[in-house]
């Protein structure tokens, strides 16, 4: 795993970037995994300043959706993922693909979007963000390591951190569809990044500890192209920090990763 760690939300934005275009240009990305939350936003912004019309070209799948809101609610996923990445990055909107969080057999929904990545020849990229408690997608503590895109239960605290977005905590649903976490590992590429210090212990828990269900983001250290970028709050706990610095000041390009 490759961990890089960055002075600024700016930074992280304009590295992320980067990759993204550097794959776009190459053709080695054309399916994209897209996130929402707080922490891609920086990459979409400085894509959407530096747009070429390759990107244009992508496809992109959606991590997560809630369940029981409609497409046309602003708080939906497919609305975010329509303002910060369809519109932005002037994507077709039939190549964005976002599960159906009010389809009657969420089951069913689950198993077609599982199909349509497959179809697409799989994620060359994804993008990931990182919950407090350690969730990637909305794959709660306790989720399966090997797991698909299925229907999920919400834990409170992952509620209670989402409530800003909301009217307030009782509005923010309950259920949601998410890929799994073996589908996450499936993505060719895995870029995470992470912001503030609210991140840290998680981070170092994914980073650091044990593959274990309990900290869901830590199955990343089995994905053999996964790159973990980084502001200094979100490294603060890193035992390996300065280790961490060090080999990246002194990388050789492709080993290490």
């Amino acid at each position: 795993m490759r961990v890089i760690i960055l002075d600024s939300a700016q930074e992280i934005g304009t590295y992320g970037a980067n990759v993204i275009l550097d794959g776009a240009l190459k053709g080695t990305i054309r399916t994209l995994g897209v996130a929402t939350g707080s922490s891609p936003l920086a990459i979409y912004r400085a894509l959407e300043e530096r747009w070429i019309p390759a990107l244009a070209q992508l496809k992109a799948f959606a991590l997560d959706e809630y369940v029981g809101l409609p497409a046309n609610n602003p708080q939906s996923y497919r609305s975010v993922i329509q303002r910060e990445v369809t519109d932005s990055l002037r994507l077709d909107p039939a190549n964005v693909h976002v599960p159906d969080g009010c389809a009657a057999d969420l089951t069913a929904e689950s198993d077609r979007f599982e199909t349509a990545m497959a179809a697409a020849g799989g994620v060359d990229l994804q993008l990931l963000g990182i919950g407090r408690n350690g969730h990637i997608g909305f794959n709660e503590p306790g989720s399966s390591l090997s797991s698909r895109t299925r229907p999920k239960t919400l834990m409170a605290a992952t509620r209670r951190d989402n409530a800003r977005f909301f009217t307030d905590l009782d509005t923010v649903p309950r259920h949601c569809l998410t890929q799994g976490l073996g589908t996450i590992l499936d993505a060719a590429e895995v870029l995470l990044v992470a912001q503030g210090a609210a991140k840290a212990d998680a981070v170092a828990a994914a980073l650091e500890g044990p593959v274990s269900s309990m900290c869901p983001a830590s199955v990343l250290q089995l994905h053999r192209r996964a790159t973990v970028v980084l502001d200094g709050d979100a490294a603060r706990h890193l035992a390996l920090r300065e280790y961490y610095v060090d080999t990246e000041k002194n990388r050789i390009e492709g080993v290490g990763e």
